[in-house]
């Protein structure tokens, strides 16, 4: 890397962290509004990790800052959100909608067929009012439209509202190159578990890091995915996570076990605590016909996905907040754990 590019890569960090300290008590919100609009809570997921991407690089170009960032950050969702809609309904191939077991009809804030049965302006339009209590004025300036606009799609929505029935679930059985990951990590065998991957595979540890390749995997995240719990537990050792979700934490490695949820298997990370296990991460894995990993996305650092995951599941969990750079020490770079210590 260049001085040049360094330089830059040091001052947009810079720069995202002062945008993180303040839009960061926003986040929860922004991950409830996209769990309405979404579904599934991956692409919840995603749309609030974009947008706050999108919200960073739009910041840079206002004029002035927005007033009420709460509103202007459910704007920057809310149209990310409609041109995902729009290029469904222009180019139906292109963008196909995820086929999943129906949801539990558990009780999440008003989703259900909330999500199916209206339009996508009706859709949020009703959840910026209902669930978030906006003025048809902020909503208005939040869905770019007027607030005539906005009265007619609340109605529209409220009169579409039923009860759907529940569907029976039919998860499908975890396939085999998932259940390998499984056994490979659970043996700590680093090579087997890199040799799963395709050679240009992405990695991405969620809302904190993505590289690209088997070497990134095994160099910086399998190891932390592996042996991450003894940094976890060592109070005095720099960690991206904050002090106050690690008390209790124990170095035991975590192990890794399948789990069907909403007709998908997952990878649930269960750690090791003072009163016992719980699960600190989910990770999916996308599997060519080769049955190679094609992307691996480690949800650690996504409070709100594995609150409702694990709630769904019935199993215990424990959150790591979001990435925090600060824990990492000066250089913001987190040490990668020593699979040989």
């Amino acid at each position: 890397m260049t001085d040049t590019s360094q330089q830059l890569s040091q001052s947009v960090q810079g720069s995202w962290r002062h945008f993180r300290d303040a839009y960061e008590p926003l986040r929860p919100e922004l991950y409830r509004y996209c769990r309405h609009l979404a579904r599934s809570p991956w692409d919840a997921e995603d749309l609030a990790q974009e947008a706050m991407a999108r919200a960073f690089a739009t910041l840079a170009r206002l004029i002035e800052p927005p007033p009420n960032p709460r509103a202007w950050l459910f704007r920057v969702a809310s149209n990310l959100w409609l041109d995902q809609q729009r290029r469904r309904r222009e180019f139906p191939g292109a963008m196909p909608e995820a086929i999943e077991a129906p949801e539990p009809r558990a009780p999440r804030e008003a989703m259900g067929t909330l999500l199916t049965r209206l339009s996508p302006q009706e859709r949020a339009a009703v959840v910026l009012k209902d669930a978030f209590d906006l003025t048809l004025e902020e909503i208005a300036e939040a869905l770019s439209t007027t607030v005539g606009a906005i009265k007619a799609a609340l109605h529209r929505g409220r009169t579409k509202l039923v009860q759907a029935p529940d569907a029976p679930e039919g998860p499908e059985a975890a396939p085999a190159v998932l259940d390998a990951f499984c056994a490979a990590f659970n043996a700590r065998d680093l090579d087997r578990l890199t040799t799963l991957l395709l050679d240009t595979a992405t990695i991405e540890v969620v809302g904190a890091s993505t590289g690209y390749g088997r070497e990134v995997a095994r160099q910086r995240v399998l190891p932390g995915m592996l042996f991450g719990s003894r940094l976890l537990a060592d109070l005095t050792a720099p960690c991206g996570v904050e002090m106050r979700y690690r008390h209790g934490a124990l170095p035991t490695l975590p192990r890794a076990e399948v789990r069907v949820h909403r007709g998908e298997p997952l990878l649930l990370s269960w750690y090791a605590h003072d009163d016992g296990e719980a699960v600190r991460a989910v990770t999916r894995l996308t599997i060519d016909d080769s049955g190679l990993v094609t992307h691996l996305h480690n949800y650690f650092y996504t409070p709100e996905l594995i609150t409702e995951v694990c709630r769904e599941l019935g199993v215990p969990f424990r959150i790591n907040g979001y990435f925090s750079p600060e824990s990492c020490g000066s250089t913001g770079r987190c040490p990668t754990p020593d699979p040989t210590a």
